[in-house]
């Protein structure tokens, strides 16, 4: 069992895939070829967002967004302790603070009654991370960032393709900010990201930005970076592309259904009502997770823990956060469980999946 089934999707996908790459192969335009152009057009329309600009990765795309708002040492930006690392991380490599408020323990994402307790003069930004697939609070974010004049960066590198209030997430915010790994919802065969926004100026700057701050060939007008997504992978998601609203109903069909199956056994992380998750991660949370992963690795069941530390415990970020604590952020640090999704897990899996978890389950209650 796969833990995400990136074969089986190639084989539903194969010719469609092969001949875009092989186009791309024949024409030899590898980086800004004609696909990249194509993708960037119809991700635009998928998401409602004006524009979009593809880069190299999820983390790239975090990182030309904090630049593109000038973001400098000494700037503070609001964000969760609860993410993967690369959410804090682009804010430190500028030289900024991330500010951490605490998530919601039911849906793992930023608790938005507790951010305006965290604005200071300092505080130049707010980023959200939509994790697991379902996007965060974000009307009641951005009326506080209205408020403050601040701009807000939805980071939706697990979320590309789900819904907020009937809205695309990355076209909830000033920003919004993706990738493609390849075991995401909408993933590439390699590395690549997106950035989207409905503000012109900004997306020159991420145009800019991307391409080593050139504004035309060899004139630099600003600090960029070698940010630019190749031809193949904008190649590999055009392909993939006509698949994906299937594979999104696929995913919430079966998370669903993980639902239905586990809610009498672990605690599934809620997907709130006016919301649509697209499962970038199918998660649970256990007091007994150790041995519920080793009665899963027994079946040959893979499964992963995202993330075991919040990032005011990881060693490199710890210091400036002594003392403080994040009481939700933790918990599910120690108690959170992702099992295999995608949109080709067969069902006849996910049964095996949920009979090993009730049995475990049962077993602990009569020990």
């Amino acid at each position: 069992m796969k833990f995400t089934d990136l074969k089986a999707q190639y084989r539903a996908l194969k010719n469609d895939i092969d001949a875009r790459i092989q186009k791309v192969l024949s024409h030899g335009q590898y980086i800004l070829g004609p696909e990249v152009g194509e993708l960037e057009e119809k991700l635009a329309v998928h998401t409602g967002s004006r524009h979009c600009v593809t880069v190299a990765s999820g983390t790239e795309a975090l990182l030309i967004a904090l630049m593109a708002l000038d973001i400098k040492p000494g700037d503070e930006v609001i964000t969760t302790p609860f993410t993967f690392v690369a959410t804090g991380e682009m804010i430190v490599l500028l030289g900024a603070k991330p500010v951490f408020v605490d998530v919601e323990e039911d849906t793992a994402n930023m608790d938005a009654a507790k951010v305006a307790a965290a604005i200071t003069p300092r505080t130049r930004a707010i980023m959200p991370v939509s994790l697991y697939g379902q996007p965060a609070d974000m009307d009641e974010i951005n009326a506080l960032a209205a408020k403050h004049r601040l701009p807000v960066i939805e980071d939706a590198a697990q979320s590309f393709g789900a819904t907020y209030k009937g809205r695309r997430s990355c076209n909830l915010s000033t920003i919004g900010c993706t990738s493609f790994f390849p075991s995401k919802p909408l993933g590439c065969y390699g590395d690549g990201g997106a950035l989207f926004t409905n503000d012109d100026a900004l997306a020159k700057a991420f145009r800019e930005i991307r391409h080593h701050g050139q504004s035309s060939r060899y004139n630099h007008t600003r600090i960029g970076v070698g940010g630019r997504m190749d031809t193949i992978q904008c190649a590999v998601l055009l392909a993939k592309l006509p698949r994906l609203d299937w594979e999104i109903e696929r995913r919430v069909a079966l998370g669903k259904r993980y639902d239905s199956l586990l809610a009498k056994h672990v605690r599934p992380i809620r997907v709130k009502p006016d919301r649509v998750s697209v499962y970038g991660q199918y998660t649970v949370c256990t007091p007994q997770r150790a041995r519920l992963q080793q009665a899963l690795q027994a079946k040959s069941i893979p499964s992963a823990v995202h993330y075991p530390l919040s990032l005011h415990h990881q060693p490199a970020y710890a210091a400036p956060y002594q003392g403080q604590s994040f009481p939700a952020a933790e918990k599910l640090a120690r108690e959170v469980l992702s099992l295999p999704m995608s949109a080709d897990l067969a069902e006849s899996d996910q049964d095996l999946i949920a009979s090993t978890i009730q049995w475990t389950s049962a077993e602990k209650s009569y020990s």
